[in-house]
């Protein structure tokens, strides 16, 4: 690998004495590791990550795309070093009521905050670039926490929630130093005055989404970058600028390393990427509370939950809407924020979207089949073996000879996957047009 010299010289300041094992490692192969989801109860090796339990190695990069369990959400391909927020979040803020993900995309991060932070917990997950949050809505669906808003946003828009998030978390974009081994891309776009702009961008992210966190409330800052332009001097400018304080956490892992910002993740120390993040909270003063009105437009009605072929469990906690023939369940003890949100913002995800209503036909959605919550007891299930599933996520005709006519939910291994209309002689395929398998398997 032939590094930038210019980025050789500025490591090397850094680093020390460790650089020559530093750049042999960006030699090696780069680790593959996994997040197991909830939905399953079993971890596939014992090669653990010690800063995220939920989180393993790999002792190989099998083809993802060729695994149902992966379709279906059982797990989330993320970089080891990037878990290290499952610490903050379990040490700084884990009773949080209402966190923003900012740059969100693909989703590592926020499905980690969704199964980290309590279910009662609204996740606004926010992602700029529109083909990048349609990543991110897929992302989530798949994952199938309940009380995840995904929105389509430049960081500004969120000051109109002043004072409204406990936490926010910001993986901002960076030089992306710590994935030239990733990434053989990175290394041809990195220059110095391309960390100069990228620290420029951060600091008006960080500038345009303080407002919104409360006095006393937690800001998690991440880059995927070494230099201490992106990193440590961001975290003192915040303090001194936005007005802040750095929190410390408690490791106990000698190689993750502790300076004078946050904490940093190198290639030659951990099985892992390179990595900063840093825990700061807010300075307190007065808070500024949010109320929010109903806000109902001429093309939303409420249903009762009774008529509806398919359940949630514990329906009752839930207010259901038809909104332009699209069956909402909207947990009702933040109805009135949810539908602000999907007012104000530019939503991809907000509430559970259960139906397509056509005449009286109750079409259920793929992110019904997946959530957590469906009550799968008022369902037709039918498992169905590996190719038959393959079949299924390329959205290709499939027989279901022994089945039930009408809406099936497909399962592999007791994990659901998605519904088929069962027609009798075939099945129309719903898996959605936009998630199938393209690729030859």
């Amino acid at each position: 690998m032939s590094l930038p010299d210019s980025f050789i010289a500025r490591t090397k300041l850094i680093l020390k004495d460790e650089f020559t094992a530093f750049e042999a490692a960006l030699s090696t192969p780069a680790p593959t590791s996994i997040r197991i989801n909830n939905k399953i109860d079993y971890l596939p090796t014992n090669d653990t990550i010690s800063h995220c339990p939920n989180g393993c190695y790999l002792d190989e990069r099998p083809l993802f795309t060729a695994d149902p369990l992966f379709h279906g959400g059982a797990y989330y391909v993320q970089e080891a070093s990037s878990m290290f927020l499952y610490q903050a979040v379990k040490q700084c803020f884990p009773n949080a009521n209402r966190v923003l993900d900012l740059c969100a995309a693909p989703g590592g991060k926020s499905t980690l905050l969704a199964q980290t932070l309590p279910e009662s917990c609204l996740l606004v997950s926010n992602e700029i670039l529109h083909s990048r949050a349609q990543i991110l809505a897929e992302n989530i669906l798949k994952w199938g926490n309940p009380n995840v808003v995904v929105t389509n946003n430049e960081a500004s828009h969120f000051s109109m929630l002043e004072h409204y998030f406990d936490a926010i978390v910001v993986d901002a974009p960076c030089s992306g130093e710590g994935m030239f081994r990733k990434d053989p891309n990175a290394i041809n776009e990195w220059s110095v005055d391309n960390v100069m702009n990228c620290v420029n961008r951060q600091r008006d992210i960080l500038s345009d989404s303080w407002d919104a966190l409360k006095p006393g409330g937690i800001m998690v800052y991440s880059t995927c970058t070494f230099n201490r332009e992106e990193n440590e001097e961001n975290v003192h400018w915040i303090c001194t600028e936005l007005g802040a304080e750095i929190m410390q956490l408690a490791i106990e892992d000698t190689n993750i390393v502790i300076t004078d910002g946050g904490y940093r993740f190198y290639p030659h120390r951990m099985k892992g990427e390179g990595f900063f993040m840093a825990v700061i909270r807010k300075n307190e003063s007065a808070i500024k509370e949010q109320n929010f009105k109903l806000v109902l437009d001429k093309n939303t009605k409420k249903i009762n939950a009774n008529e509806l072929p398919f359940k949630l469990m514990d329906f009752t906690h839930f207010s259901y809407y038809n909104i332009n023939n699209r069956i909402i369940a909207f947990d009702s003890a933040i109805l009135n924020e949810l539908l602000f949100l999907r007012s104000k913002f530019k939503c991809l995800v907000a509430g559970i979207e259960m139906f397509e209503l056509k005449g009286r036909d109750y079409i259920p959605t793929a992110q019904l089949a997946l959530s957590k919550l469906l009550d799968v007891t008022s369902c037709t299930l039918f498992e169905v073996d590996y190719n038959t599933a393959i079949r299924f996520l390329k959205r290709e005709a499939i027989e279901l000879n022994d089945a039930d006519k009408g809406y099936i939910l497909l399962t592999y291994k007791g994990l659901t996957l998605g519904w088929v209309k069962n027609i009798g002689n075939r099945c129309n395929n719903l898996y959605p047009q936009h998630w199938r398998i393209r690729m030859n398997l």
